[in-house]
């Protein structure tokens, strides 16, 4: 089996990745709850130490960049539940991580047949 693929720009998430973001995806998927979602508004740094969020993932915390996020082991289903609290959705990220416009983005899902 061929190992895997160099994309220029892109974050592979591979095995690797996901030992890197445990904390991190843990934490989004946690935000499942509107009790947690609400908690982590309250006080994101102490939610963000609760699930033992490293530097590099605090700071992409922080700085809302999804790009970021992702680099520090971030996986995108889970971070979508990030998004949610930011009143953002699947499409502002991938708008974010192509560096488009939202309706520059959807443009683009439109014309390929999505």
């Amino acid at each position: 089996m061929p190992g895997p693929r160099n994309i220029p720009g892109t974050t592979l998430f591979d095995g690797a990745q996901a030992i890197k973001g445990y904390a991190l995806n843990k934490m989004c998927y946690s935000f499942n709850l509107a009790a947690n979602r609400e908690e982590f508004k309250r006080d994101e740094d102490a939610y963000c130490a609760r699930y033992g969020l490293n530097a590099e993932q605090r700071e992409a915390i922080r700085r809302r960049n999804v790009l970021d996020l992702i680099a520090a082991g971030g996986n995108v289903y889970y971070l979508a539940k990030f998004a949610g609290i930011l009143g953002l959705d699947v499409q502002d990220l991938g708008a974010q991580q192509t560096g488009m416009t939202k309706e520059a983005f959807k443009a683009r899902l439109v014309a390929a047949g999505r």
